[in-house]
């Protein structure tokens, strides 16, 4: 099972067009300090709740720090039965710096 990898421009897009759930797998804190806007923060605790909540055609964007983690986490998510899963190369790290300005706390 393969999972599609996204760079920063094209998860722009899929922001700006405002019909793709980002999910952020980094540390509470990280994620306080700073996350794609509209992102949700999922952990262990909290990724039950979302496969229950959370329709399997959503398109999804997981991302991480650098984009490694989230390479696991886009293909547990796939192995749940959602089926538009994608992992954000380069993580939040190469997002905020190509896009300083879409960063919300």
């Amino acid at each position: 099972m393969e999972i599609d990898r996204i760079k920063p421009e094209e998860a722009l897009h899929y922001l700006q067009a405002g019909n793709t759930c980002f999910v952020d797998i980094r540390d509470q804190d990280s994620f306080h300090q700073g996350h794609i806007p509209t992102a949700q923060h999922l952990d262990n605790q909290s990724i039950l709740d979302f496969i229950e909540d959370t329709d399997t055609e959503t398109s999804i964007v997981v991302y991480c720090f650098h984009g490694h983690s989230s390479i696991s986490a886009a293909l547990y998510l796939k192995q749940k039965g959602f089926n538009n899963v994608m992992s954000l190369d380069g993580g939040f790290c190469l997002w905020q710096e190509c896009y300083p300005d879409a960063v919300d706390q």
